[in-house]
């Protein structure tokens, strides 16, 4: 796939939240697994960015170049920093957003990002004069060059849909957590349809365990020979998204990255597009 902006994008992104110490490891792993994009977040609290970076050293080692693989990572509010935060806190908002993404960079060993994310407003509704301050500075970043592409992270459709209407450069991606009791974020898709903006769907299985337990998916598995997790990851992938995986299992990963071969019918996409709505009614 590919941004509006003309980036290609692979089909299959990995997650690195949650793998602390096991970063590199995880990372060299995924990538040697067939993963080409890596998902991060300068956020100590959640994620270990630094281990990401180590990673690419020892693969470029092992023949594995930068320019081969796709790199993204966020900027984090103070908020949802914890104890650690990269760029000083008595800082404006651009000389953070700043600072954060030069950390960034001398920790993914790069001169340049492929995607940079603000990781999520800093208000549940509308967007907030910290929100336009923190974005425009993203802009700044993207039209300096550091990043090639710019996105947003845990959004509503409507917070989405206010800053697609009013940023000088609208986001290329949205990161949403994805639930099926939602219409697997129905409404925000429908806005990066229209935009023509990629969304990127993460949680998809650990946020709808109910509805991967459920008969008729297990059906589609069986019918397929294949589990559940790439039943979904294969909706996920052919109803448009760019789904992540953050598994940390080396079987699982390939097995996922299979998933892009499998194909589900009409009939299995209505079912999977629309369990977790039936089971509200």
């Amino acid at each position: 796939m590919k941004t509006y902006n003309d980036l290609f994008v692979p089909n299959f992104m990995y997650g690195t939240a949650w793998k602390k110490d096991a970063t590199k490891g995880l990372v060299e792993l995924a990538v040697e697994s067939g993963f080409t994009a890596i998902d991060t977040a300068n956020q100590l609290r959640h994620y270990y960015e630094i281990g990401v970076g180590e990673a690419l050293l020892e693969l470029a080692k092992k023949g594995i170049k930068r320019e081969s693989l796709f790199l993204q990572t966020k900027f984090t509010s103070i908020d949802g920093q914890g104890d650690h935060t990269p760029y000083d806190p008595k800082a404006n908002l651009t000389t953070q957003v700043n600072q954060s993404i030069d950390s960034s960079l001398q920790h993914l060993h790069t001169d340049v990002l492929d995607s940079y994310v603000l990781h999520g407003p800093y208000t549940r509704y509308g967007l907030s004069d910290s929100d336009w301050e923190v974005w425009a500075a993203i802009e700044d970043q993207y039209q300096k060059g550091k990043t090639k592409s710019i996105g947003v992270s845990n959004v509503t459709a409507d917070q989405l849909a206010l800053l697609v209407s009013k940023a000088k450069v609208k986001p290329m991606f949205c990161q949403n957590r994805c639930y099926a009791v939602r219409g697997w974020d129905q409404e925000t898709r429908k806005i990066c349809l229209a935009e023509n903006i990629i969304y990127q769907g993460f949680s998809l299985l650990t946020a709808n365990a109910r509805e991967m337990s459920d008969p008729a998916v297990r059906a589609i598995a069986k019918r397929l020979g294949t589990g559940v997790e790439q039943v979904i990851f294969k909706f996920a992938s052919q109803i448009g998204m760019l789904p992540l995986t953050g598994t940390s299992n080396a079987s699982h990963m390939k097995d996922d990255l299979a998933s892009e071969k499998l194909t589900l019918t009409d009939e299995d996409m209505n079912l999977i597009e629309n369990i977790g709505l039936s089971a509200l009614r």
